[in-house]
């Protein structure tokens, strides 16, 4: 979902948005968290501690969107020194490429996804997705 696009979404849950970003700041993963930067006022986005990457990836972030209707948009990337990314992303919300709820693969996060049923309170979500990228980078070290 592009940023600006919001249409059948609803409206940015900013309670819900503040409590993400606490969660997430008491997590090691991260240096920083920030709420509704400026570069993306409508999310909280989390900046990983690169000393869990190789050194060829130079940055890698989690940016997640919540909506009043519950929809999400959880979108993870990795930018590695030579110019590539790896990105993946996961969504809820209505579209015309997916059911509801879906999954968009690395490693460009392609149209359309594959389809998924997700939990339904964001803390649920939020670990699921967390347990899913500590494994992605716990495979760089295997």
């Amino acid at each position: 979902m592009p940023e600006g696009d919001t249409a059948g979404v609803g409206g940015i849950d900013s309670d819900v948005l503040e409590r993400i970003g606490r969660r997430l700041r008491g997590s090691a993963r991260f240096a920083t968290v920030e709420y509704r930067p400026e570069y993306a006022p409508n999310a909280v986005v989390a900046e990983y501690d690169l000393g869990y990457f190789p050194a060829d990836i130079e940055r890698a972030y989690l940016r997640i969107r919540w909506f009043e209707t519950d929809n999400f948009n959880i979108h993870y990337s990795e930018q590695y020194r030579d110019g590539n990314s790896w990105e993946c992303r996961w969504d809820c919300h209505p579209n015309s490429h997916n059911d509801r709820e879906h999954f968009h693969p690395p490693p460009d996060a392609m149209t359309p996804g594959q389809d998924m049923e997700s939990e339904s309170d964001w803390r649920a979500v939020i670990s699921e997705i967390l347990s899913e990228l500590d494994e992605r980078i716990q495979s760089f070290w295997e």
